[in-house]
């Protein structure tokens, strides 16, 4: 499948990442959003993914039913861009990820997708485009969930 932008969203109770050996980006509870582009994504797409993701009902509420979004909790968003969730496995043993948007085509929308969590509200921390990173995580629940612009 191509074309379509990938999100793997996790609550979390915390989480960081780490570019290159530098400072932590972290934030408390909320959600880790790991972004795939695919080429034939655009802003409408990221700004709809991005809505999609603030307003998903993952959060507990009182009685311990999924009720509550991240806008609702007030928590704050880590995105980290992961062109490896394009990894096609079908063939051989090692990845394919021809089905990911090109580094120039992909980067602006993962900034577009940013900007459009940030404009809902939503406290964001991001990891950097393209650079090598490591991401440490307390996934709650655990609560993990995909979502694209094919389902969203």
């Amino acid at each position: 499948m191509t074309g379509t932008m990938r999100v793997l969203i996790q609550r979390v109770s915390d989480a960081a990442v780490r570019v290159e050996g530098g400072a932590p980006r972290s934030i408390g509870p909320g959600l880790v959003l790991l972004i795939g582009v695919g080429p034939d994504d655009n802003e409408a797409v990221a700004d709809r993914i991005a809505e999609k993701a603030a307003n998903l009902r993952i959060f507990s509420n009182d009685a311990g039913k999924f009720d509550k979004s991240l806008l609702d909790t007030g928590g704050g968003a880590l995105v980290v861009s992961q062109f490896t969730l394009y990894g096609d496995c079908r063939k051989g043993r090692r990845p394919d990820f021809t089905g990911a948007a090109s580094p120039e085509r992909a980067e602006p929308l993962y900034r577009r997708f940013i900007e459009a969590l940030r404009g809902l509200g939503v406290s964001v921390q991001t990891g950097e485009f393209g650079a090598s990173m490591e991401v440490e995580l307390r996934n709650n629940g655990p609560v993990s969930v995909w979502i694209d612009s094919e389902t969203a």
